[in-house]
């Protein structure tokens, strides 16, 4: 038989993936290393039992002790999934930028979890940093983690993704490109990387609002660098001790809207299910195309899997209060965003008074009208108003064929909709779009309207 003893001898070993359509203006090989195959679907998985395994080794923890640690959710699932095998008790400070999922995870393995407020300074009494601190003075036989600065989360990098990704590729890696948070995966796979080839390149992605890029370029610690940003998982306003910066070539900036865009675009053109911190990386890593040859081989780490972000990211409603969803709405979007999808219609042979009688029932304006399947033409609550008031007698029974105007116009489900317009006008109320499945659906200009 073949099995493991427990879940946490499943950890690492996580695949390689080239990428296609998302980095189709890319010349190079680019190779995604896919953490999401990790027990808890985060690369923090490695880190978090090393940081806990080596707190045990020097006495830091004893059996039946609390793991405490101030984290985004990723590395407080690793430690939970970690505690849960090893009997600890977790309690997680966790900053209220985080996705409600995340929270509800932790919890799903019996961690405790406290929410803090993101827009204070680190040193705040009220920040996620400074709550867990305080918790593990407090606690008897309790461990804080502190992933920043405990050093065990770069060596677990250094010794399982830095070997992974070099025999992976065969030794053939150019360039590296991962978000940076903590900076313990960055570092420890570029010292790895490094010792085997100094030429490799070591790119890292920031984003706006964090202080990694400047102080790099510059050795500046630059608070006006530091503002609210809405991207999870990368970015800092402190310098933990874990990013080496001497081992980073490059640091990309990517902003909020582009990482969750490119996020959503990995789903859906390579099939990848990702995390926010994902589609910042390729982002960059686009960003940066002109730097690269079709010689080169790039991988680009992915820490998280995107069921972490279904009530933000892959939600179109989060996506569009942020105006995030604007350049790539599309008439797909405006049909899943209809309450009522059902395709309403009539058949040319019904009566123009069982047409008004279905219009005043339904509290339509306008139906395609009908015949063996086919669009024949289109009637409005107006051109039958008109034509009841003027015959209030004698013609009621008269087919709607005899009022009808022209069809509706038939766009294609992936037209942008801003492109309605070209369409929609004083004379044509709505348009006619098909779905994958073949099903029509109506698009009014009320439906426009509802999505900007």
């Amino acid at each position: 038989m073949n099995y493991y003893e427990n879940i946490l001898q499943t950890i690492g070993n996580t695949p390689l993936v080239k990428l296609n359509k998302t980095v189709a203006e890319v010349p190079a090989l680019v190779l995604g290393k896919i953490e999401t195959f990790n027990p808890g679907h985060s690369i923090k998985d490695r880190m978090a039992l090393k940081m806990l395994e080596d707190a045990e080794k020097e006495g830091k923890i004893k059996p039946g002790g609390t793991i405490i640690e101030c984290t985004s959710g990723n590395t407080g699932m690793g430690l939970a999934i970690a505690a849960c095998v090893k009997g600890y008790r977790c309690i997680f400070t966790t900053s209220d930028k985080q996705s409600k999922e995340k929270f509800d995870m932790l919890k799903a393995h019996g961690a405790e979890v406290i929410v803090c407020p993101t827009n204070v300074e680190p040193d705040d009494p009220r920040s996620y940093y400074s709550v867990a601190e305080k918790l593990s003075k407090e606690i008897p036989n309790s461990f804080w983690c502190n992933q920043y600065d405990n050093l065990s989360n770069r060596q677990a990098h250094y010794e399982s993704t830095g070997p992974e990704i070099w025999e992976q590729t065969d030794g053939k890696i150019t360039h590296m490109i991962v978000g940076v948070g903590t900076g313990g995966t960055i570092s420890g796979t570029a010292k790895y990387l490094k010792e085997k080839n100094p030429n490799i390149k070591i790119w890292g992605v920031d984003t706006y609002g964090s202080v990694f890029k400047k102080y790099h370029e510059t050795g500046v610690f630059d608070e006006k660098e530091i503002y609210p940003y809405i991207t999870e998982g990368i970015g800092e306003d402190i310098l933990p001790k874990n990013v080496d910066f001497s081992l980073i070539d490059h640091f990309e900036k990517v902003t909020d809207k582009d990482g969750a865009v490119m996020a959503r675009r990995l789903a859906r053109e390579d099939g990848i299910l990702l995390g926010y911190s994902a589609g910042s990386a390729v982002a960059g890593l686009v960003q940066l195309k002109d730097k690269l040859t079709k010689d080169d081989v790039v991988v680009v780490i992915f820490h998280d899997h995107g069921s972490r972000y279904v009530g933000k990211v892959f939600n179109d409603d989060w996506m569009r209060e942020r105006g995030f969803l604007d350049e790539e709405l599309k008439v797909r979007d405006l049909i899943s965003m209809k309450p009522n999808k059902e395709f309403i219609s009539v058949q040319k042979t019904d009566t123009v008074r069982d047409t008004f009688n279905l219009m005043k029932k339904l509290d339509i304006s306008q139906m395609p009208v009908m015949n063996n399947g086919d669009i024949v033409g289109s009637v409005t609550e107006n051109s039958v108003l008109s034509y009841l008031l003027e015959n209030p007698m004698d013609n009621t029974e008269k087919n709607v064929e005899s009022i009808m105007g022209k069809p509706f116009p038939l766009v294609d489900e992936a037209l942008d909709f801003r492109q309605l317009s070209k369409y929609l006008s004083k004379e044509v109320p709505a348009v006619v779009a098909k779905d994958r499945t073949g099903r029509m659906h109506v698009l009014t200009k009320y439906d426009v309207i509802q999505a900007v």
